[in-house]
């Protein structure tokens, strides 16, 4: 009888410890709110940019928004695209990750959405609408740039 309680006490301490683990897990996951597309002006890169960018990038762009620390991995610092670049800012590389994501296969999945096709959903499928908010989001993206 005595060997019942003690292993009868051992389970339900076990059972304390796991959900305390579990619940110490649920905690430390982070998870960013993903929500529906908001439509903006095609014509404004600063809106765009606000609206779209700025959570994660920071308003300067520097990869400091308020739900970067939620991300898997770090936003890119979009203030140094051009320094990166050897000066000059990489034009058909950001329209390459806006309109198809970001490709890094060996380091997991990207957290940033492909814009490409979501541009399409507020644009009514216009894909020169789609061009022209890619074209002005890059021509603002290029005004951050670090000197």
């Amino acid at each position: 009888m005595f060997s019942s309680v003690r292993v009868m006490v051992s389970l339900v301490l076990l059972s304390l410890a796991l959900a305390g683990l579990t619940l110490a897990q649920g905690a430390q996951q982070k998870e960013v709110k993903k929500v529906p597309i908001t439509p903006t002006s095609p014509a404004s890169g600063v809106e765009m940019y606000k609206q779209y960018c700025a959570a994660c990038h920071g308003v300067a762009g520097k990869g400091d928004g308020p739900a970067a620390s939620e991300l898997k991995k770090a936003p890119a610092d979009l203030s140094t695209l051009a320094r990166r670049h050897e000066g000059k800012f990489p034009d058909d590389y950001v329209r390459s990750v806006l309109r198809f994501g970001v490709k890094a296969p060996a380091h997991g999945v990207s957290d940033m959405p492909t814009w490409g096709p979501l541009f399409s959903t507020v644009s009514s499928s216009d894909n020169a609408q789609v061009e022209l908010r890619i074209a002005n989001l890059i021509g603002y993206l290029k005004t951050l740039q670090a000197k």
